[in-house]
């Protein structure tokens, strides 16, 4: 290459590099969007509502938050990755962005080529369950007392097709060899109240949704699924400590970003967003929220993110699960 032309392309490359730092000194200034990919009142949409007002008082730009619900999480996603990647349009992720992918291949969009992480918000606890007709305490009990019933007799709520709380279950029964048919529900409060009523053996399901119930003696908790016990159930083992090793899932809530978007921007809404997540009042929001705040750096939820994706992705392949 001739020293002019490499002068004209040097050139050329500074020019179109101005705007981009330009844009990164002036960011924020106008509206932000939170796409929530769930519907009003659910935990992300709680989080995002929380969060937003807290980024508008800080940047001095409006925060806007808008619920895009349906096909179990996949529109809201979708819409997040399609977005423009200025820097003006989050995805406030959750447990599904990476469940999904497990059931469904042929997703219109890619977790890890579409989407750039931000931050880990926090985790919530999901919890092992049974109705107090069954005859068990813990779970060694509760697996000796299935394997006595003839296949077909015990049966185990969801959510949903594909839910974490769905695929969960599916890993404790290859882990421990029980047969327990699927009954999937469309929400939580169904599944819920069919196994506080004793219609259902069993179910996963995030401590903080099942509380009122396991409060009121409706049904029993035998184990933390998540990596440690719960403040309140200090009695109650893990999985791991009831011997059941290998399976260890929870509930999580993050920030993504459609791929592209600039670093500057990513590195600014993660320090930003770092510094709320510390703030006394928002730490208790999210724990009355069944919410344990996490934070860190960008590359904590993208580990995440793939690490599940693996994992789920065998537990569906060895369970031979469709979405059918």
């Amino acid at each position: 290459m001739k020293f002019s032309n490499l002068l004209a392309f040097i050139s050329m490359l500074c020019s179109a590099l101005v705007p981009v730092l330009s844009n990164a000194q002036d960011y924020p200034s106008r509206t932000i969007q939170f796409i929530v990919p769930s519907s009003a009142g659910t935990t992300g949409d709680q989080l995002a509502r929380l969060l937003g007002p807290k980024l508008s008082q800080r940047w001095n730009v409006p925060v806007v938050v808008e619920n895009k619900v349906g096909a179990g999480g996949m529109i809201g996603i979708e819409a997040g990755a399609k977005a423009n990647p200025d820097g003006y349009t989050f995805l406030f992720s959750a447990t599904a962005f990476s469940t999904l992918p497990a059931l469904r291949p042929k997703l219109p969009y890619d977790p890890i080529k579409n989407f750039t992480p931000v931050v880990l918000l926090g985790s919530s606890p999901l919890v092992l369950v049974v109705t107090n007709s069954v005859l068990a305490k813990t779970v060694p009990e509760f697996v000796a007392y299935a394997k006595k019933q003839p296949p077909g007799k015990m049966n185990y709520a969801s959510p949903g097709l594909g839910s974490v709380h769905h695929l969960t279950m599916e890993m404790f029964k290859q882990q421990t060899g029980l047969f327990l048919t699927h009954i999937p529900y469309k929400g939580t409060s169904g599944a819920l109240n069919d196994v506080a009523a004793g219609h259902v053996e069993a179910s996963v399901v995030v401590l903080q949704t099942a509380l009122p119930l396991l409060q009121g003696g409706k049904m029993q908790m035998l184990a933390v699924m998540g990596p440690q016990r719960v403040a309140q159930f200090p009695d109650v083992p893990t999985l791991a400590q009831a011997g059941v090793a290998n399976v260890v899932s929870e509930a999580w809530f993050g920030v993504t970003a459609p791929a592209g978007t600039p670093p500057a921007v990513i590195n600014k809404m993660n320090a930003e967003l770092n510094s709320i997540l510390a703030l006394p009042e928002v730490k208790e929001a999210m724990a009355r929220a069944g919410v344990e705040v996490i934070g860190g750096k960008p590359d904590k939820l993208d580990a995440m993110v793939r690490s599940e994706l693996g994992m789920w992705a065998q537990v569906v392949k060895k369970g031979n699960i469709t979405a059918d």
